[in-house]
């Protein structure tokens, strides 16, 4: 456990080579800022000298000046790309020859030292590299020599690349991995070309939970808007800038997270980071729609709620229903649960029988009961009340109404207990 847990500590380092003490201040502060730790070299030297008694394990990434006192002519850029260090060229050279020598390098990006746009890129250049550690591309091109080529500069950027010859191929590759977010496909391709697996993926995979870039070099200039109508997101032509091949990229993988972050604000109750009541309501309704089944529904209040946050403070309050929702999890994850309202959360269990299921619910009473809850100086104990309503694929309305009733009587008898019909 030691080990595993110095190398997630050694992975947060960005090593800095920066001669110009004003450009090394405003790097070391974006490193920072980004959560990430700067080691510092003013030079190709210094940083020989550092990382001889460290590893590439430790990095992250390198952000290395092109210009250097003992490496005026990107040399130091080598030196990182050498020891299989990400490398993120830094230069306030713009001309055409400097830009074209980096980026025939194996470089994870090249930024100059233009504005402060340029430094906010880089600031989400940072955080990308940690995120795209769990993120899949997918590459679907006949040509393995093509698919090496993308799959290689996808790699510098920690992406997890996959790889498929033709599109029949790829389809499958979609259905066996989930953490594929973006899908780059070539046109010309045996047994199903790039449009036609763009049209058939679409049945299964939204443009928000999937993107789609087209790539092709044949082709008349309508081939893009066929691309984008058979629902890809985006289209590039061969050959293509390094530069605008990672920019499209990153624009189409931030497109997915956007849409999911959205998504989580509208479905997660913003506290507890359970499952909101709407969200659960639709999740429900759907699962009442398949096979019929016995299914359970269990309301938990948490008692003597008021006095918690008469006696301690809201924020205390607050911690209580973090705490209580995070015991929910660990017991039910696995099946439909929410915070309902205020001190209320639900959990919808179907198709195990009403023994079983009695029977889990009580032991997580007994799990809150037992669990202290300690935050800000107070240390306390709550306990829970639980209606359960069991029917055979009642609808959600009664159920829940049911259930609603013998939380009322689980009050009325006493707290800390589950009440039920016979």
């Amino acid at each position: 456990m030691e080990d595993i847990n110095h190398t997630e500590h050694m992975q947060h380092k960005v090593l800095v080579i920066e001669d110009s003490p004003t450009s090394m201040k405003v790097l070391s502060h974006l490193v920072s800022k980004a959560g990430l730790e700067p080691v510092a070299a003013a030079n190709l030297t210094q940083a020989k000298h550092i990382f001889a008694s460290s590893s590439p394990e430790e990095y992250l990434c390198s952000l290395v000046d092109y210009n250097l006192p003992d490496a005026p002519d990107g040399e130091a850029i080598d030196f990182s790309i050498q020891s299989f260090i990400p490398t993120v060229v830094i230069t306030g050279r713009l001309d055409e020859r400097t830009r074209d020598k980096v980026l025939s390098k194996d470089v994870v990006d090249y930024i100059p030292k233009e504005n402060a746009q340029v430094y906010d890129y880089l600031s989400r250049l940072l955080s990308r590299l940690e995120k795209n550690k769990s993120i899949g591309i997918l590459v679907v091109d006949d040509s393995r020599l093509s698919r090496s080529m993308v799959t290689s500069l996808l790699r510098r950027h920690n992406f997890i690349t996959y790889e498929a010859a033709d599109g029949e191929e790829g389809l499958t590759m979609l259905r066996q991995h989930s953490n594929i977010k973006l899908v780059i496909t070539d046109e010309n391709m045996p047994n199903m070309t790039g449009i036609e697996m763009v049209a058939e993926l679409r049945n299964t995979f939204s443009k928000e939970d999937l993107s789609v870039i087209g790539v092709s070099g044949k082709g008349s200039s309508a081939l893009s808007a066929r691309f984008i109508k058979s629902g890809a997101n985006d289209y590039i032509a061969k050959p293509y800038c390094h530069e605008e091949f990672f920019c499209r990229v990153i624009q189409n993988i931030e497109h997915v997270e956007n849409i999911d972050a959205i998504r989580r604000a509208a479905n997660v109750d913003y506290l507890t980071g359970l499952p909101n009541r709407r969200h659960f309501f639709n999740r429900v309704n759907a699962n009442l729609k398949m096979a019929p089944k016995m299914v359970t529904m269990a309301l938990i209040d948490i008692d003597f709620f008021k006095e918690i946050n008469d006696n301690y403070g809201h924020d205390v309050g607050d911690h209580a229903l973090k705490e209580v929702a995070s015991l929910i999890s660990k017991h039910f994850s696995q099946y439909y649960i929410s915070r309902f309202g205020g001190e209320e959360f639900s959990v919808f269990i179907s198709g195990v029988d009403p023994k079983t299921t009695y029977s889990w619910l009580d032991s997580f009473r007994n799990d809150v009961a037992e669990h202290v809850i300690n935050y800000n100086g107070h240390s306390f104990k709550c306990t829970v009340s639980i209606g359960m309503s069991q029917q055979y694929n009642g609808n959600i309305e009664q159920t829940i109404k049911f259930a609603d009733q013998h939380l009322y009587k689980a009050k009325q008898s006493g707290r800390n207990q589950i009440a039920v019909s016979a």
